[in-house]
This record gives structure tokens, sequence and C-alpha cells, in this order.
């Protein structure tokens, strides 16, 4: 115990950045350096000497009277380390200023980008993968940390770096799993668990919440327009009547629409309201939801990457091989890579597929260039049987 005491006391000293540094940093939280804010913060950028380099960082500057929401947020982020739950660089706490300093994520919240038209379908699937394994991690994923329950998933908490990682923020509403905190703090508003009347929110009021995100990452809107008076408009309502009356297609983001493959839409959507269940017993864990979300992906890159890099005759070639059943439910992956290694076909079948091929190609051929996308098809003898293998170039 006392080991790990006084591993924790060099780890605070250790991260300790004096207010007069991220003064200098953020040229004394100028007005320019302004990166968003919260409730019980304003956070700013700077550039901060660390290591003989300068790091550009994010300063959550904490309003005086909230000093346990600065403490609860510092205690999360020097316990938890995840690849998608935000970094701290350090903190100050002097001169009854208090401020945690974030890794810099240049891409700023999530809720900027949700009608970026750039941001496409899979790398919005990717998204929210982060954020469902971030939520895993913290609902009990480390069995050496006691649960967490974040109680403020939104959009606006949601960090997006160059690559788009995305990364969870703004933990200073947390509690550890089955403690009952107060309600006083906790807003009331679209991402909110209906079951909040309870007194207290638990994992699956973060999955409530989650699943408000993901809805909003697929329709390209905010969960609740300000200035909006009518309820039925909000988006989870709005959602739930398109998705019985099996049109949700309708309110899909007009920009990502046409990029969505059925079977991905189909497959996030229905994790996404089982997330929105009014009965949280029937919401599914954080690890549930993040395995539905790996297979829409999946879904989407069969068709976006694997499907596009396939002859487009390849359901012709497999129905030529000797064994054509062996190749039906394989995934489009796994089929570029065994028709890339070459399949069989019987000698009878060959001349006539050589000639359509060959028939199908004959514009492309003469087009041919060392940096053409397109396949090609040579028929090589195996052995003495007369057999041909398939190749592509």
């Amino acid at each position: 115990m006392s080991n790990n005491h006084n591993s924790q006391e060099n780890l605070m000293k250790s991260l300790q950045i004096s207010l007069k540094d991220i003064e200098v940093a953020t040229e004394k939280f100028s007005e320019k350096n302004w990166f968003g804010s919260g409730r019980f913060w304003e956070a700013y950028t700077g550039e901060l000497p660390r290591a003989g380099a300068n790091t550009t960082m994010i300063a959550k500057r904490w309003n005086g009277e909230f000093d346990g929401q600065f403490q609860a947020e510092l205690d999360i982020l020097l316990k938890r380390k995840h690849m998608n739950i935000i970094g701290i660089v350090g903190y100050c706490n002097e001169m009854n200023e208090k401020i945690i300093v974030y890794e810099y994520m240049s891409k700023g919240t999530l809720d900027r980008h949700l009608k970026d038209s750039t941001l496409k379908w899979m790398k919005r699937l990717q998204i929210c993968i982060d954020v469902a394994s971030a939520l895993e991690f913290l609902h009990g994923g480390d069995v050496t940390l006691k649960k967490v329950v974040h109680r403020n998933i939104k959009s606006h908490g949601i960090l997006l770096n160059d690559d788009w990682d995305a990364k969870i923020s703004n933990f200073e509403l947390c509690s550890l799993y089955l403690l009952k905190q107060g309600m006083e703090h906790v807003i009331h508003d679209a991402y909110l668990d209906p079951q909040y009347n309870r007194g207290f929110l638990t994992e699956k009021s973060d999955i409530y919440s989650f699943g408000v995100v993901l809805l909003e990452i697929l329709c390209g809107r905010l969960a609740w327009v300000e200035g909006c008076e009518d309820k039925s408009q909000s988006l989870v309502p709005l959602a739930k009547h398109c998705y019985t009356q099996g049109k949700l297609d309708e309110i899909v983001f007009k920009d990502i629409k046409e990029q969505v493959v059925p079977k991905s839409l189909t497959t996030f959507a229905d994790i996404a309201f089982q997330c929105l269940h009014e009965d949280d017993f029937e919401r599914p864990q954080a690890k549930k939801v993040a395995i539905q979300l790996k297979k829409a992906l999946e879904f989407q890159e069969e068709f976006e990457i694997w499907e596009a890099k396939l002859p487009r005759d390849y359901k012709e070639i497999i129905g030529s091989s000797e064994t054509p059943e062996m190749y039906q439910t394989e995934k489009k992956k796994d089929l570029y890579k065994k028709l890339s290694d070459g399949i069989i076909l019987p000698k009878e079948k060959v001349v006539l597929l050589f000639f359509r091929l060959r028939k199908a190609y004959t514009q492309t051929f003469t087009n041919f260039t060392s940096k053409s996308t397109h396949w090609f098809t040579i028929l090589q003898p195996l052995t003495s049987s007369g057999k041909y293998h398939y190749v592509p170039l």
C-alpha cells in the first residue's frame, strides 16, 4: 500500500505544471486561444514547453466553485489510460486556479463535424467503435479498476485528432459503479437516460446516451436543435418512429446516404435502437455494442473496399471453378485473396472463359498502363492433367 501511495505521489509531482507556464502558453487565457467550454470550465489551446520542445495542448480552466468536479476528472485521467480516452499532459492547482492540461485534439469536438460531407460513413463507423471501446474499458474492461459511469456522454465531449481518432473527455460528472451520487449537476437534455428519476445513473445510462450519439452520427444532426419547441422533432422520437415504420433511410444524412450498404445500416440501426431501449435492463453492454459496430464496418468494407477490387465477373469465374460451393460463403476480403492466389478451372471451361474475359477486357488491355487498377487474366497450364490457373495481374 505504501509503495502504491508513493508511486501516486511521484506521478502527481511529475505532472504538475506551473500557473505561469500555462498563462504564457495560452497568452493569459486569450480569447483568440479559446477552444471550447462547459458548465464548469473554459478550455484554451497553447504551446507548452515540455522536454525541450513545444507541445500543443488544451488547458481546461475550472470555475472556482467546482473543486469536486475538477478532482473527479483528475482522478479518472490519472488512473485510467486508454487509446480512446483523452490523455492528460499535466495539471495545475495553485493560487485558486485549477487547470487540467489535455493532449491536443486538432479537429475539436464531434458535434462540429456531424454535417461534414467529407466525413464518410466508414470513418463515422470507426469513430463509433472508438467510443464504444472507451465505454467498454470504463464499464469494466480493465479488471484491476473499479467500474466508472461517465454520466455525460454526448458528441460535444468526444474529441477528434487529425486522423479522426475519437477520444472521450469531460469526466467531471463521473461516478464509481453503483455509487449513488447526487443528480444536481446532471443536465436534463436529449442525451439523458429517461430513467434518471431513480436518483442515480448506471453504466446502462451511458449506453442510452451513446445511442443518441449514434443517431447523430447517422443522421448528421444534433439530437436537439436549439430553438425547436416541438419535442416530436427531436432526433430520438423522430428516428424511433422512422425505424419502426421501416423508413429510417429517410433521415440518414443526405451526404452519406448513397454510401451506406443496407446490411451495414441495418446492423448499425439495430444496435443503436437497442441502446435506446426504455428499459435499461434491455440495453446491451458496451462490449456487445462494439462487436455489432465492428460488424457494420465489416459489411461496409466488404462492398466499399473488397467488392471494388474483385473483377466484374468474379461470380462467373467462381461458378466455373471445380468447387464453386467452397467460395459461396467467403467474405469478399478472403475471396479477393483466393482469386489473387489463383483458382483451378476445369479444361472444358477454360476456352469459353478465356474468350469471354478477353472480349470483356480488350479495350482496357489496349489502354493498359503500369498504374492501372484493372484486372487482367492469363491462363497457365499447371499440370499434365490439363487444368488451368486463373491469375490476376
